[in-house]
């Protein structure tokens, strides 16, 4: 993960706030319809028609982001208006405070909560910001952090999502999947140039993945914000198994590119010694 200030990017990244899930891969639709309900299916295609960068939408554009029927979308954003998920003047729709409930089963898990202190060391001993997340399809899904300057961009908190292919703690967890699985996860990006340093092209980035795969890190030089360079590690459990990756996030400065690899990486590699000692 990248901690950014998008507004100078030339491109911007707008990070999105949906429910995060797993790190683990997606897990597939159950096979037999019946098991399935199609309401709230549609329910949950509205919710996340908002994770698009707008907050006030109208039932014809909640209809189109979430690929339903106006109808189907009237009844939902009503059946949310009714539960105090949203509010609406009548013609447009906003969520209230109230839709983060339904995140917060996740961002109050155990992952979140034992990460956190480790976090706040770090960030205290390297004297910059660190943060968490998870993999969630082609994206990283922040799930705690520890600010320490500005560097991180207001916008980033828990539940904020950003690009995996080209953020160090996207790469740390796509180089965790077998290279099937990253190849894929790859192929489904949508691979733009955020920067003149961003990789975009497939066989550089699995080159790059093979090479995390090697070190157990990943280094982001201005590929995501010019200015910015970050460094990130996997999270593993008791098992071995990587369920979330942390970053530290520093000034693009020939100073920082030594320090981060005299100072910051053994600082972080000694937290994720610790962390791989409790995490079920």
């Amino acid at each position: 993960m990248q901690h950014l200030k998008t507004a100078n990017m030339s491109q911007p990244i707008t990070p999105t706030n949906k429910t995060p899930d797993l790190a683990a891969p997606p897990t597939k639709a159950a096979a037999n319809p019946e098991d399935q309900m199609g309401g709230f299916a549609k329910g949950l295609a509205v919710i996340e028609a908002y994770g698009r960068g707008r907050s006030a939408l109208t039932i014809a554009e909640v209809a189109r982001l979430a690929g339903l029927d106006r109808a189907s979308a009237r009844r939902c954003l009503l059946t949310l208006v009714n539960r105090g998920y949203a509010t609406t003047d009548g013609r447009y729709f906003e969520l209230t405070p109230q839709i983060l409930r339904l995140g917060n089963a996740y961002l109050a898990a155990p992952l979140s909560r034992l990460i956190q202190p480790s976090l706040d060391q770090l960030a205290h001993a390297v004297s910059a910001s660190c943060s968490a997340s998870v993999l969630d399809g082609t994206e990283i899904v922040y799930i705690a952090r520890a600010a320490h300057h500005q560097l991180i961009a207001g916008s980033l908190h828990a539940g904020s999502r950003l690009p995996a292919y080209c953020t160090a703690m996207g790469r740390v967890l796509l180089a965790g999947l077998p290279p099937a699985q990253s190849h894929e996860r790859l192929m489904q990006s949508d691979r733009r140039a955020i920067t003149p340093r961003t990789l975009t092209d497939i066989d550089a980035l699995e080159a790059e993945l093979d090479r995390v795969r090697a070190s157990g890190f990943s280094i982001i030089d201005q590929e995501v914000e010019i200015g910015s360079m970050s460094i990130a590690v996997p999270i593993r459990n008791t098992q071995a198994r990587t369920v979330a990756a942390f970053v530290v996030a520093l000034h693009a400065t020939p100073e920082s590119a030594a320090r981060i690899r005299t100072e910051v990486l053994p600082r972080m590699l000694e937290a994720q010694r610790q962390l791989a000692e409790i995490l079920p």
